[in-house]
């Protein structure tokens, strides 16, 4: 005993030094934080002082009336049985910008569906925007309350001009909650952007270009219906990292459109002798087989349908059908040979995409839309059966690059918060990159060299492709 009294002033003042660390940390961290972080730690700390009381008024305690192992040893033989005990869930809080997240444990009869129904009620007690409850792994949940709107909170990202770690990955923003948004892009064809002028289309895939630009095994052209020439519109930034660029002429676009058929044509024929398998993502994008990104926007400058009879009209006509014809076969047959296509219309119904192209492209996203008829045009009739989700909700000015899809894995629609990249940022990535630019057929020529095969494509980008070897 005397041992351990010695002992004693060395353990407290060991206990003292920790407790001391610890709140010079928390300290450093709130004068370190935000503005908007710093009331979410204050909201943390309420959330873990009140949480055993509001989870016994919430529904989310049981009683145990199986006394515990130390109870039943003390207990005496003929004296009064103990009392239940009532059991609460364990949680560990953490703050960010946005709120709190809270992860917590569950108990027999308080599991994933109580805690669901209870959303509602630890919103309200922690002075929540809104609180959504997942599931977080075996016997765990994870709460996310959010005090201030993601959605409504305006975003800027700066691209760090390094390449991606993921070339499969592409990093949409936060949805209501402000948890990260991701999609996959390996295996898709095809992906359909949609929304009123000045919603944020644009903007959003600006900044999956400076993403991707510090990779040479990305490349990327674009045909863009706004403007005349490379110098003017949106991509005038970012040109200098792309390996074509058309504006709204129709013959020029055309002939892109052509030019990457017939590439599509040549990895199809070679690509099974060079990378050793029939879908390139398989192995993975590189700089000798790179990502191909055809960006279109203002689709409908290139699809629509001139109606006329005179000579001008005709040829109008014969050249949007055909560029709706190889168009269709770079979204139906470029998926395993890797190019991506991506299609921006205000509308996307059928007259400014259409459908069998459309229809084909595995991802879609609608930023603010004036009609119901064009938000089932852009996510499928089943944005019917959610209205709060639709992106006809999202004209007010507070929305201006808030985007709405269908997420895999999620029921109904989620809402996006996309990041605006300046115009700053988007040219010194571009300027920093433009060495990497490299026109994708000479570097299949290049691999073919490298391989000792060769392939070559006819003029006519219809006309069959077969791969010769010397």
């Amino acid at each position: 005993m005397e041992a351990v009294t010695g002992y004693a002033p060395d353990a407290l003042l060991v206990a003292a030094v920790l407790v001391s660390a610890w709140l010079l940390m928390t300290v450093v961290r709130y004068v370190r934080a935000d503005g908007g972080t710093r009331v979410s730690m204050r909201q943390a700390v309420r959330v873990r002082w009140g949480w055993v009381r509001l989870a016994r008024m919430a529904g989310l305690t049981v009683t145990d009336k199986t006394p515990g192992l130390l109870a039943q040893i003390t207990a005496q033989k003929d004296g009064p049985t103990p009392a239940p005990r009532v059991l609460t869930p364990r949680i560990k809080v953490k703050a960010d910008q946005f709120g709190v997240i809270v992860r917590a444990r569950t108990l027999p009869q308080v599991g994933l569906e109580e805690y669901q129904k209870s959303a509602r009620f630890l919103a309200d007690a922690w002075r929540c925007t809104r609180v959504s409850v997942l599931p977080d792994g075996p016997g765990k949940v994870v709460i996310r309350g959010v005090r201030s709107d993601p959605l409504t909170t305006p975003t800027t990202h700066r691209p760090t001009g390094r390449p991606p770690a993921d070339l499969t990955r592409w990093e949409l923003g936060v949805d209501e909650y402000a948890a990260r948004v991701c999609v996959s892009l390996a295996n898709v064809p095809g992906v359909t952007v949609a929304g009123t002028p000045g919603a944020g289309k644009t903007s959003g895939v600006n900044k999956f270009v400076c993403d991707f630009a510090p990779s040479p095994a990305v490349q990327i052209a674009t045909a863009d219906g706004k403007v005349s020439r490379a110098s003017e519109g949106d991509y005038a930034d970012l040109v200098k990292r792309m390996f074509a660029f058309c504006g709204d002429d129709l013959d020029e676009v055309n002939a892109l459109f052509k030019r990457l058929v017939k590439l599509r044509k040549r990895r199809s024929a070679t690509i099974r002798d060079v990378l050793g398998v029939k879908n390139m993502w398989h192995v993975g994008p590189s700089p000798e087989w790179p990502l191909t990104v055809l960006i279109i926007d203002e689709a409908h400058t290139y699809f629509r349908e001139y109606k006329g009879s005179d000579a001008t009209t005709k040829r109008l006509a014969a050249l949007t059908a055909e560029n709706a014809r190889l168009v269709e076969d770079l979204v139906k047959k470029g998926r395993s040979v890797g190019i991506l296509v991506i299609l921006i219309s205000q509308k996307t119904t059928g007259d400014a995409i259409p459908t069998f192209i459309r229809d084909v492209c595995p991802i879609g996203l609608s930023f603010a839309q004036k009609t119901v008829e064009a938000a089932v045009a852009a996510l499928g009739d089943d944005i019917r059966n959610w209205p709060d989700a639709s992106p006809v909700a999202l004209q007010d000015p507070a929305y201006v690059g808030v985007a709405v899809m269908a997420m895999q894995g999620r029921p109904g629609y989620t809402r996006i918060r996309t990041p605006y990249v300046s115009d700053a940022d988007a040219a010194r990535v571009a300027e920093a990159t433009s060495h990497l630019t490299a026109d994708p057929a000479l570097c299949l020529d290049a691999l073919l060299d490298a391989t000792g095969r060769t392939a070559s494509g006819d003029d006519d980008p219809d006309g069959p492709v077969s791969p010769s070897k010397p």
